[in-house]
């Protein structure tokens, strides 16, 4: 049950896979791969804070959530206009192969960001593990177990979603194709952005 819970949110879109389909269409299946490992990092980091208790001082102060909601959604923001900025200025279709270089290495801090300045993530392991462990028992191993459970399967999922979008590459990456693509995953950062502005903590 638990792994069928996962696979089932790991399938909904979120933050992370926005980055990743930017960098995947953009930088080429190398960027997707930095990307999801910097997601995967990130998962593994929220994992051992919610084992050794961090995640719930976050979830329970509202100054500490506040903080890294706000900084999680500025940096959501940043990227959207970032790549909408690119697109405005033709750099994503004119100038991609120069560009590809250095946008391949800010693929793993981006994904790595994203998802650790994201509050909820630390919200969804400190609420949803839990369903999954005696009462009364101790967590850390089971919390361990399934963090690393769901990482893993987040990295299987984003391992074929690359794989999909860089078989598609040729149409995916035609300037009228790309150009809607950027812009479509710009506004979805931006709204993500804002969205996790106005969340309130819990």
């Amino acid at each position: 049950m638990f792994v069928f819970m996962c696979i089932l949110l790991i399938l909904l879109p979120g933050p992370d896979t926005a980055i990743a389909t930017k960098n995947t269409l953009t930088v080429g299946r190398t960027g997707g791969f930095k990307t999801m490992f910097g997601t995967c990092c990130a998962l593994l980091i929220h994992t051992l804070a919610a084992v050794v208790g961090l995640s719930a001082i976050i979830v329970k102060s509202a100054i500490v959530f506040s903080i890294f909601k706000y900084v999680g959604a500025v940096y959501l923001v940043y990227l959207g206009i970032k790549t909408l900025w690119a697109l405005r200025s033709k750099k994503i279709t004119t100038e991609i192969s120069t560009e590809n270089k250095y946008e391949g290495k800010s693929c793993f801090k981006q994904g790595f960001l994203t998802n650790l300045l994201n509050p909820k993530v630390a919200v969804f392991f400190l609420t949803f593990l839990p369903q999954f462990v005696d009462s009364g028992s101790n967590t850390f191993f089971p919390f361990l177990t399934m963090g690393i459970t769901y990482t893993i399967l987040t990295a299987v999922w984003f391992l074929f979603y690359i794989y999909l979008l860089n078989q598609i590459s040729a149409f995916m990456k035609r300037p009228r194709t790309q150009s809607v693509m950027e812009g479509i995953t710009g506004t979805i950062l931006i709204a993500f952005g804002v969205k996790l502005a106005l969340e309130k903590a819990h």
